[in-house]
């Protein structure tokens, strides 16, 4: 829509739904395998839940505390913002829902065939559904019918509700049937040929008419409302004192997020009644009704497996791949040879493809001593996150090891992370913990890591101030001869075991005494809140990130006027901050070749005469999720900097983020080598037009992520 583009510029929530889109591209492309299509169908739903509770969410209280205040890129208000983002979304409801058409009919001829009962009237289904719901949904259920000692129950975020028009005696009712969580999502009843699939809100809705028997139904709807997620939490240093937790806090905060206003209705049938009901009980305007025709979401989808053979399943996916292990590998260098180091004598059970585990009764490489002999490098997901799980663990019982510092922002639920800092405790080392419990959605799994934690002994550290801490950063402190070492490591991603298996980031483990000085200085200085200091080697915001990647940017500009070579390759999730968009037009302007790789949100306009013509923006979505960001500068990429931070405004100035030099010279040239893949990427990658459209590049080949998969870097 041209009111979210103006000049140079692109309306972030815009650009997020036009990611969206490229995500449901790959949900309709032919050329991913069915069970694929289906997750990326799941992915897209997911993704536009959360964009509502979020940053719809965030529109809306802008709209009400600071209703004129203006985006600073476009122009819109909140009210303005809205109002376009409501209307796109509506058109994209609708190819979202050809789309599952379009998979629904793929898997029956697969022989799996959905029972859609909230979208056409089904006279008689199999009798073993209708006995499921007797014996495993009825018991469950919980009807209710409306009146002035019976008002509207509180619709729970995201749950599914049957909402029903009812008549008893002339007089006519509304009821409402909240749809159980607690049984089965999907149904099946085998047939010779398919077998059918039905949902339990689909089965609720079906039989409701029994449940609310000794009434006449008139119309009833499948429901389910999205409300406003968006919790803001703000404690200043004069506010609190020193015995009082921010755990009870957040715990009070977390729970409120249920009460927050609807933003959202989505109904499947159901009358102008029943909607004009809804919209006046829950606050709701028509516009921000959406009619859905399939199901509110797919995450049944990721169960599909036990619904077809083994053989016929693995047809349907990406072939398996599980990462390499970069220490029984061994490294590869930038000019594909491979450097073994330390692990030479394992290479033969390498080759064997025996395990790290099974391997390890022969030979247990200490990663410790393997690092103080080069810089080790990881590239999830096409490397193994073992050598860093395997880190921390030997850390936990090395003798040379006095200290484990880290920065934990999401975890997987079964963390081993948490095992190893466990039991680092335990065995006497001091373990420091930087724990971030506003981590939005992970709230209460980062509270209980806290607690479990906590218990073991570890010293727990809840943020800094109002900055959420977002970096990811591990220091190992050694003592050998009365001589202190360290042991670093910096990521882009998150220490989550499940997401390093389907998040493409980047890690240096590093025994550089100059970085491991500045990460205890670091660590230090966030035990005393002190978000302002400033560090030899490391940028890290609030206060360097920004300025020192910046002035890069500046010195290629000043490069471009010498005449000299220059040039400047970005790859991140998100582009939102307007002083690095300015700086990068400035760039384009004076002649730097600008290439970007932007996966998510880009509010940048390429191509624009005068201003951003010599600036290229392309993303990627595949079978990984980019995730790494990567800051290179020079025309040999003299400078690279990984990070945990995007060039958006909250990671540079309301975030404790990282970005560090890569000063091994062999991990440079093979993070360039990653990019110049990354560039030539025609399969899965589009590219921004100076019209605001993404658009696919003709050409043949593999995608840059399935040439990771089959090749080291």
């Amino acid at each position: 829509m041209s009111r979210f583009i103006k000049d140079t510029y692109v309306n972030r929530e815009y650009s997020w739904l036009l990611f969206n889109e490229r995500v449901l591209e790959e949900a309709e492309t032919e050329k991913n395998p069915l069970l694929e299509r289906c997750k990326f169908l799941s992915i897209v739903k997911s993704n536009l839940d959360e964009f509502f509770m979020v940053r719809v969410g965030s529109l809306f209280n802008d709209a009400y505390l600071r209703p004129k205040i203006t985006e600073n890129k476009t122009g819109l208000t909140p009210a303005e913002q809205l109002d376009g983002i409501y209307k796109v979304v509506r058109k994209a409801t609708k190819r979202v829902s050809a789309a599952g058409k379009a998979v629904f009919q793929r898997l029956k001829e697969e022989g799996l065939r959905f029972l859609n009962l909230h979208e056409k009237k089904v006279k008689k289904l199999h009798k073993n559904f209708g006995l499921y719901f007797e014996h495993n949904i009825l018991p469950l259920l919980n009807p209710i019918v409306l009146d002035n000692k019976h008002p509207l129950i509180h619709l729970e975020n995201l749950n599914m509700y049957v909402f029903l028009h009812l008549e008893y005696d002339g007089k006519k009712f509304f009821g409402i049937l909240p749809v159980p969580t607690r049984c089965d999502r999907l149904i099946a009843v085998e047939g010779k040929k398919q077998t059918a699939l039905a949902t339990c809100e689909d089965l609720t809705y079906h039989y409701a008419d029994m449940v609310f028997n000794k009434f006449k139904v008139l119309n009833k709807a499948l429901i389910r409302i999205t409300r406003n997620a968006e919790i803001d939490i703000e404690i200043y240093s004069v506010d609190y004192e020193a015995e009082y937790d921010f755990s009870n806090l957040m715990k009070g905060k977390v729970e409120s997020r249920v009460n927050l206003p609807p933003v959202r209705l989505e109904l499947s049938g159901g009358d102008e009644d029943v909607k004009a009901f809804l919209c006046k009980n829950l606050g709701i305007k028509p516009h921000q009704c959406f009619d859905v025709t399939n199901f509110f979401d797919y995450k049944f989808f990721f169960g599909l497996d036990k619904f077809l053979d083994p053989d016929r399943a693995a047809r349907l996916k990406y072939p398996p791949f599980k990462g390499r292990n970069a220490i029984l590998n061994g490294q590869s260098t930038a000019d594909g040879s491979t450097d073994k180091g330390q692990v030479n004598d394992n290479e033969q059970l390498a080759e064997k493809g025996e395990s790290y585990q099974v391997s390890a009764v022969n030979f247990q490489p200490n990663v410790i001593d393997i690092v103080k002999q080069r810089d080790l490098f990881l590239s999830y997901p096409y490397d193994s996150m073992d050598p860093y799980i395997d880190l921390l663990d030997q850390a936990a019982s090395d003798p040379r090891v006095a200290a484990v510092k880290i920065t934990i922002y999401r975890l997987d639920k079964q963390s081993r992370i948490v095992e190893a800092l466990r039991r680092a405790s335990r065995n006497g080392k001091d373990v420091t913990v930087l724990i971030e419990l506003m981590a939005r959605f992970d709230e209460e799994n980062n509270l209980h890591f806290s607690s479990v934690l906590k218990e073991a002994g570890c010293t727990i550290v809840y943020g800094v101030g109002n900055y959420k801490v977002h970096t990811k950063i591990t220091l190992i402190v050694l003592k050998e001869n009365d001589q202190i070492g360290y042991v670093t490591h910096l990521g882009t991603g998150n220490y989550n075991e499940g997401t390093s298996k389907i998040y493409t980031d980047l890690n240096v483990i590093t025994a550089d005494g100059e970085i491991g000085e500045d990460a205890a200085e670091f660590f230090r200085n966030m035990a005393m809140g002190d978000v302002k200091a400033r560090y030899a080697n490391l940028l890290v915001a609030p206060t360097t990130l920004k300025e020192g990647l910046l002035a890069k940017i500046r010195e290629q500009i000043a490069l471009a006027k010498e005449g000299k070579p220059c040039g400047i390759v970005c790859k991140m999730n998100s582009l939102t901050d307007a002083d690095f968009i300015k700086e990068f037009i400035k760039a384009s302007q004076a002649g730097v070749k600008v290439r970007l790789i932007v996966r998510g949100i880009c509010c940048l306009l390429p191509g624009v005469p005068g201003k951003t013509e010599n600036i290229t923006v392309k993303s990627i979505v595949g079978r990984f999720l980019e995730h790494s960001r990567i800051y290179a500068f020079g025309a040999g990429f003299e400078d690279v900097y990984i990070s945990s931070a995007d060039l958006m405004t909250r990671n540079t100035s309301r975030r404790v983020e990282i970005a560090t030099p890569v000063k091994d010279g062999d991990i440079r040239k093979r993070i360039a080598r990653y990019l110049e893949v990354q560039l030539a990427d025609k399969e899965k990658a589009a590219y921004l037009t100076r019209e605001g459209k993404y658009v696919r590049e003709a050409g043949e080949g593999k995608s840059s992520q399935q040439y990771f998969v089959d090749n080291v870097i």
